[in-house]
């Protein structure tokens, strides 16, 4: 496909945090689907990998930190304009630690911020500028940015932050005609909750002991509806549970 042709088919999608869980998902469902991709991630091994698996349909691997402001900006100016998305992934994001407010843990908290907040900001203001009228931006959310929970302060603030980056991001964008939204999964088996206990297999496992999670494959297919709606539909939020879960707080187990 010639530049121009690329840039014109409206099926450029870059995925930040695309070498695991709901972004290695995404990647390879928005391939299937005729996109052509710009995958990006911190670790150079897994993105080759990635790269590799998806063929042809990936136009660039980029490997950067988006907590990082100069290298997320040097990284994206190597987009040409041809290869600039139509749909934006805001994908990268973490929680690390458990521990309540008193006893948090400082190196964990800014990593969070650092990722959650300031990495969504670091990619939204780089490549928005860049994009086209009926793009779209969504960003990965979470149920702990509707409700809070012992234990997750400052994870909760960090996705309370989010969505209310994207109802203001949304209002900010309608003058150019680039939609955005977000999509917030509870309980879903991913790598998560072993960043989260720090690589304790078994505190994750139990995470998710006595009912059915999420897969990435079930968040992925959400952010493909959002991204394939025609021009004139915009979904804005969709908060996605397993079926045993009915709030942050309310898990039906078996033998519970």
């Amino acid at each position: 496909m010639k530049n121009n042709e690329l840039q014109n088919s409206g099926r450029i999608m870059l995925i930040t945090g695309a070498t695991s869980g709901f972004g290695e998902a995404i990647a390879h469902l928005a391939a299937s689907s005729g996109y052509h991709l710009v995958i990006c991630g911190r670790r150079e091994g897994r993105l080759n990998e990635l790269s590799e698996s998806l063929g042809a349909c990936v136009l660039m691997s980029l490997v950067f930190d988006v907590c990082d402001e100069r290298a997320t900006r040097n990284a994206l100016l190597e987009l040409a304009d041809t290869m600039v998305p139509h749909v934006l992934i805001n994908n990268a994001g973490l929680a690390v630690g458990t521990g309540s407010i008193d006893v948090g843990v400082y190196d964990d908290w800014n990593r969070m911020i650092d990722t959650n907040i300031k990495g969504l900001l670091h990619v939204t203001r780089e490549l928005t500028p860049r994009m086209q009228a009926g793009s779209r931006v969504i960003n990965m959310g979470s149920v702990a940015g509707k409700q809070a929970y012992p234990g997750g302060a400052v994870y909760n603030a960090t996705k309370f932050a989010v969505d209310g980056l994207t109802k203001a991001m949304r209002m900010d964008l309608l003058p150019r005609g680039i939609q955005v939204a977000q999509v917030a999964p509870g309980a879903a088996n991913t790598e998560f909750s072993l960043v989260r206990f720090k690589g304790d297999k078994q505190k994750a496992k139990n995470v998710y002991t006595g009912f059915e999670p999420l897969s990435a494959v079930d968040v992925a297919e959400a952010v493909m509806f959002i991204a394939d709606r025609p021009p004139h539909v915009s979904i804005q939020d969709i908060l996605i549970m397993p079926a045993a879960q009915a709030s942050v707080h309310h898990l039906l187990r078996k033998n519970s």
